[in-house]
Parts: C-alpha cells; sequence; structure tokens
C-alpha cells in the first residue's frame, strides 16, 4: 500500500534521531532551560532577522492554537479566521472550549483578503450594539492555508496593516511553513512573514520533526507570563530538551528548508501526471498538498493499492480527495503513484 495520505506518518528526519540517541544519558534541565532549547531558539531568532523576540516551543498544531489564542484573548473577545481554517473546521471545537468564538469570515482558496478584512472591522466598530457582541481580538491564518494556497508578500503585509490600523494581533499557523516557503513562486520568506505578523509559529511535526512546533513572538514580552500560561493548559513539556534539540538539528545549516524542498519536488510530479492524464483539479496549490476531482469508481480503483485522504463530496459520482507529500516522501513511491493514477 502506498501512503499519500499526510505529511506526518513518519517519524523524523535520521540527524534528529542520531542526536537525541547521543545526548540519551546527559542531564538536562527541564521547561526548556537547557542548553540546547537556547541554542534552537537563538538561531530561530537569527533566522527570522528579529532582535527583540521570543520563542517557546509546543508539541503540536491544535494545542499551539488553542494555547496561543487563548493567552492573548480576553475574555469577551473572540478570533477572526477564514471559514475554511484550521481553527474553525478541525480541531474539534478547541478555541470555543477555551471560552472563545472563532468568528468566520468568507475565503477565497483557503485565504482571508484584506479588503474582506477591514469590511468586517468596519461593520463591526460601526455597529451601535457592538458592546453586547464578541469583540475581535486577533486575526488567524495559515500558511501555507488549508487548501495548500500561498499568500503572496503584498496580501500578506496588506493583511498586516489592517491588523495593525484596528490595533489586534495577526497569528500565522505555519503547520506546514517549511512547504510554504520552499514552494515554486512564493515570496514570503522567513524574515519577512517575521516582519509582517505579530505572533507565528514553525511547524515541526509535518516537517521532519518527530513531534513540536516553535511559537515565535515577534516582540518580548508580547503575552506577558506566557511560560505559565502554557504550563496552566498543560502544554509544558518537562523534557523540553528533547524538542529544543530537534529544533537546533532543523535550524542547522538549512536542514529545515532543504529536507522541506522534498515534499514540493514530489508534488509536482504528482501533479504533472495528473494533468497528463487528464484529471481535474479542484484547487491551484503550490505547496505539497494536492487535491484533485476523481470518478468514485475510479477512486474505489485507486484505493485498493493507495491510501490517501477525502476531503468532500463533489457532486454524486466524483470525490475531493487529497494526496499529500512530505520530507519522508521516497521517487519510487511518487514513480508507482504515478503509474496507478
Amino acid at each position: 500500500m502506498l501512503h499519500f495520505d499526510s505529511d506526518y506518518m513518519e517519524g523524523c528526519y535520521p540527524d534528529i534521531l542520531d542526536r537525541l540517541k547521543a545526548i540519551n544519558y546527559e542531564k538536562n534541565t527541564g521547561y526548556g532551560t537547557d542548553v540546547y532549547s537556547y541554542s534552537a531558539k537563538t538561531k530561530i531568532l537569527k533566522a527570522c532577522g528579529l532582535d527583540n523576540g521570543e520563542v517557546y516551543f509546543l508539541v503540536g498544531g491544535t494545542q499551539t492554537n488553542a494555547t496561543v489564542i487563548s493567552s492573548v484573548l480576553r475574555n469577551y473577545e473572540g478570533v477572526i479566521s477564514a471559514s475554511s481554517g484550521h481553527i474553525s473546521v478541525h480541531e474539534a471545537g478547541a478555541i470555543e472550549f477555551s471560552g472563545h468564538k472563532v468568528l468566520e469570515i468568507p475565503s477565497q482558496n483557503g485565504k482571508l483578503s484584506a479588503n474582506e478584512l477591514k469590511a468586517y472591522l468596519d461593520t463591526f466598530y460601526n455597529d451601535g450594539n457592538r458592546e453586547h457582541m464578541v469583540q475581535p481580538g486577533m486575526v488567524y491564518i495559515s500558511f501555507p492555508t488549508e487548501y495548500g494556497t500561498l499568500y503572496t508578500a503584498d496580501q500578506l503585509s496588506d493583511i498586516h496593516s489592517v491588523c495593525k490600523a484596528y490595533n489586534i494581533p495577526l497569528f500565522v499557523d505555519g503547520a506546514r511553513l517549511g512547504y510554504g516557503i520552499m514552494a515554486e513562486n512564493n515570496d514570503v520568506s522567513l524574515e519577512f512573514l517575521a516582519h509582517n505578523c505579530d505572533i507565528f509559529y514553525i511547524g515541526g511535526t509535518k516537517v521532519g520533526a518527530m513531534f513540536g512546533e516553535a511559537v515565535v513572538l515577534t516582540q518580548k514580552n508580547m503575552i506577558p507570563h506566557f511560560f505559565t500560561m502554557i504550563k496552566q493548559q498543560g502544554a509544558l513539556l518537562a523534557k523540553g530538551f528533547i524538542t529544543g534539540i530537534q529544533f537546533d538539528t532543523l535550524f542547522t545549516d538549512n536542514l529545515y528548508f532543504n529536507i522541506a524542498k522534498n515534499a514540493i519536488t514530489q508534488a509536482n510530479k504528482i501533479k504533472k501526471a495528473l494533468a497528463s492524464k487528464g484529471y481535474k483539479f479542484y484547487i491551484d496549490s503550490p505547496t505539497n498538498q494536492i487535491f484533485v476531482i476523481l470518478n468514485n469508481d475510479k477512486l474505489n480503483e485507486l484505493s485498493k493499492n493507495v491510501s490517501f485522504s477525502f476531503w468532500e463530496k463533489y457532486d454524486d459520482n466524483s470525490t475531493v480527495v487529497r494526496f499529500a507529500t512530505s520530507w519522508a516522501t521516497f521517487d519510487e513511491d511518487t514513480e508507482k503513484l504515478c503509474q496507478l493514477l
């Protein structure tokens, strides 16, 4: 069986295993106060071009989103998201569970637009009854989006400008950040992102780490007592050095981005094969997620040899499915898939 279900099906990049094995019997201090976490944070801030930022390590994407958002928002505030946003669709109501509402805005190919965002905020602040309503306290976007699409540098900058005008922070979910940065024709660098949002995270779980997400606050004390809030929400690892050494490895010699490139290379091969065989794409994604419309008969046939993700019903005879590649997708698996299509 070939597996193109998701981009978190493998363990981790071998260099990480080697380093974990090498330090296995070392005595390290806890909760991210160790030398490896310090080194990783220093490397990340340097790569981001941030002189006054902070980095915190958490375990997974939903945990990170819930922790960051609930730590920033006041109890009467909600978070603005695209209707297709991960926090709105695929986090089992984690944000609502923390006592905050997700304020949905219609999206285009998974993306918010600065104009739609401004219109929403204008409408809210011109509403005479706004004190009776959930107030927007943060804007959440994903890079790449849940559909694998990307914001351009101009689009990201425009959204951030709207956020600054209304004095609300912009939080960027970077669960697949490596794949977004390495996509062809992408014009958003890590440093550009760090200077055009307020909080973001660098996803490790989907990009080479065993687990882990690196939350970057672009200014110190942006979230007062954030360490304590992480602890309060059960997200603070006692063995924080396990996450620290993974990111220290990923941010040595540009490893994080170098291994992410493989996912893009493999995805482009699959897209080329799909196009040559006349398949219809549901959306044009330049990253490692490929959304294609399959006739249900073909879907059933392909499912005998390939595992992939159901996305949504297209019509009575067709289904939208997703093929996902990763840092660990092998050439031979991609070639076998292309032959079966």
